[in-house]
């Protein structure tokens, strides 16, 4: 493996392997029951016509660990159309956070105030109750690479978070998103359930563990 390689392979802590042990441990059971909760929203799969690509378990493992320790203990999480995301913040970290859905999807509304419906073309569009500034990290994967998805998904993020911001979209998105939220590209790849044509990137714009992956 070249070293370029070798960059791009996400490497977890003993506690994240830990963790994604555990979260298929307990997928194979419910599976086995037949049981779920609302919170399981492993019976709800990705929908390309609503343009969802979602992470597969390490890389949103990765991603909600992050998410939590820059939000830290008690801090309110926002997840803009990154429902995988969502998933593993409550099913792996409700008792250190919340976390709150905004998605197109309506299939998530059975999630209850903890779901808002959110069409990037209307980026401030919010039901009562969604307040200004009232998150300590927005997550946020846009659901087209596109600049005008991007800029009015900049105005979501910019309106929801306290000052964090943690982006994942495309590598082509880089000075874009740059010039609209101030964030700088990460060294670790996000990695999908399925291949993608376009090569996947995290942006942040605070110091963040996910620049230290080597």
């Amino acid at each position: 493996m070249s070293d370029s390689e070798d960059e791009g392979t996400p490497q977890l802590s003993s506690h994240a392997l830990a963790a994604l042990q555990e979260f298929y441990a307990e997928q194979r059971q419910r599976a086995d029951s037949g049981a779920h909760d609302k919170y399981d929203l492993g019976v709800i799969e990705e929908n390309w016509q609503l343009s969802q690509f979602w992470y597969n378990q390490e890389t949103a493992l990765r991603l909600a660990e992050e998410a939590v320790a820059a939000a830290g203990d008690g801090g309110r999480i926002a997840c803009v159309s990154a429902p995988s995301v969502y998933r593993t913040l409550r099913r792996l970290h409700r008792a250190r956070c919340s976390a709150c859905l905004f998605e197109h999807d309506r299939r998530f509304a059975g999630l209850g105030e903890e779901f808002v419906f959110y069409d990037y073309r209307r980026p401030l569009d919010f039901p009562p109750g969604v307040e200004a500034h009232s998150f300590d990290l927005v997550i946020a994967d846009p659901p087209y690479l596109s600049q005008e998805c991007l800029r009015k998904t900049a105005q979501t993020i910019q309106y929801l978070t306290r000052g964090k911001i943690l982006l994942c979209t495309g590598a082509v998105m880089e000075e874009e998103a740059a010039k609209l939220l101030g964030v700088k590209m990460c060294k670790f790849i996000p990695e999908h359930t399925r291949t993608l044509g376009n090569e996947f990137r995290c942006y942040v714009n605070y110091a963040s563990g996910l620049d230290r992956e080597l």
